[in-house]
């Protein structure tokens, strides 16, 4: 019986996770991918060629593994479908959707889109893609599994009384009710085109326990439902333990947990940001990287590495490794900064509080470096890039086995 690994995000999403996975997919005989829904970006680079995956595991891209959208995923068919289309036809060949994943449908997307205009200021910056609403439905015991595709009259029966039922919230809210016609006739293509995709995934896992297993998380610690930044969080649990329960995996089979960071920290949305820097070098922290989503566009919020956020998600996590993404970002600047503790009502405090807000960050200056950009081995990095990989490797007491230094699958430190 082989164990199963876990790649998670130890931020506020976009470290990173995609790169890894790719890098290490090839040593995986399953990639699975446990929860969110298209709000998730990955974007991989493989050969100067870009990916950008929202909904299908990393693991597509290596040509020997089979890929599981398991059933704690939301899934938007018409966004999934789009992404296979980007890919050879053999793709529909090596990919499983979970009967037990809820579905996305156009009026969660339009409910999203009106509760966040309705909130004004009080918004949280979410991608507006209908992720929050399917999870609702899907905690209220109302909402729509793909397995149900399998029995589309059914499944309208079920659809129609949902409608009539939330007339009232639908109208207060501007959201038109869709017409059963035309509903039908998407619901119909959807099931040609996935039909044959859906599978009970649990069992398929099950029965592949002799098999090595890859689970990518999706967003990241820092914005899990129960454990992150709430209310400025996504609608799924994204810390280790949730992928099992998005997966159906026991955790006694979780071998290895990855945990992966940016060598600085960016958000998107709106929420408590301690190291944000407000300033030209934010700016050319987000030139440098090109910090805009893969999903939105939207330039992301940058600022400094944040050790007492990543020390709390590791251990949240138990990560046994950790890859620090993007170092060649900090290429050139003179000094960078490390956020080794917090301020908090005249307090210092080095844990991460359930309560960012008026929080100050207290930072360590090192060394800026000259240039990392493409380097693949540890010797040939500069002494002060060096030191700052060991500094965050001693505060978070977790072997920082892969830096990643380019956006190539290639350009990447293992150690």
């Amino acid at each position: 019986m082989l164990m199963v690994d876990m790649v998670v995000g130890l931020q506020w999403g976009d470290e990173g996770k995609g790169k890894i996975v790719d890098l290490i997919a090839k040593n995986y005989d399953i990639v699975i991918r446990s929860q969110g829904g298209h709000n998730a970006g990955h974007t991989v680079v493989v050969d100067s060629k870009k990916y950008a995956l929202h909904l299908l595991p990393s693991g597509v891209l290596n040509p020997n593994a089979i890929n599981v959208i398991a059933n704690g995923v939301v899934v938007y068919p018409p966004q999934l479908i789009k992404e296979i289309e980007e890919f050879d036809k053999d793709i529909k060949n090596k990919l499983i959707i979970s009967d037990k994943a809820h579905m996305i449908l156009d009026h969660h997307i339009a409910i999203d889109r009106a509760r966040e205009k309705l909130r004004g200021k009080n918004a949280i910056g979410t991608t507006g893609r209908g992720i929050g609403p399917a999870y609702a439905d899907k905690i209220a015991r109302v909402g729509v599994r793909m397995g149900e595709l399998k029995n589309i009259e059914k499944l309208l029966e079920k659809l129609n009384h949902y409608y009539e039922m939330n007339k009232g919230y639908f109208e207060y809210l501007g959201v038109e009710i869709p017409k059963i016609e035309e509903l039908k006739k998407e619901l119909e293509y959807w099931q040609e085109e996935l039909g044959d995709l859906i599978a009970d995934t649990t069992k398929f896992l099950w029965d592949n326990f002799d098999k090595n297993m890859l689970l990518e998380g999706a967003q990241a610690t820092l914005l899990d439902i129960d454990h992150g930044t709430y209310p400025y969080v996504t609608s799924s649990n994204t810390i280790a333990s949730g992928a099992l329960t998005g997966s159906g995996i026991p955790p006694k089979r979780l071998n290895k947990v990855i945990g992966i960071a940016k060598a600085y920290t960016t958000r998107v949305g709106n929420g408590p940001f301690p190291t944000e820097e407000i300033s030209s070098l934010g700016d050319k922290i987000r030139e440098n990287g090109a910090e805009f989503g893969t999903t939105t566009g939207r330039p992301r919020r940058c600022g400094w590495f944040d050790l007492v956020a990543c020390k709390y998600a590791v251990t949240i996590n138990g990560c046994d490794e950790v890859a620090i993404m993007k170092l060649d970002v900090l290429d050139g600047f003179d000094e960078v900064k490390i956020c080794v503790a917090y301020q908090k009502n005249s307090e210092i405090i080095d844990y991460f509080p359930s309560d960012l807000e008026d929080v100050e960050p207290i930072y360590e200056r090192l060394r800026g470096w000259d240039k990392t950009a493409g380097i693949t081995k540890w010797d040939n990095l500069p002494e002060n890039a060096k030191k700052y990989i060991e500094f965050i490797e001693d505060k978070i007491k977790t072997k920082i086995k892969y830096i990643s230094t380019g956006p190539d699958r290639d350009s990447t430190i293992i150690r």
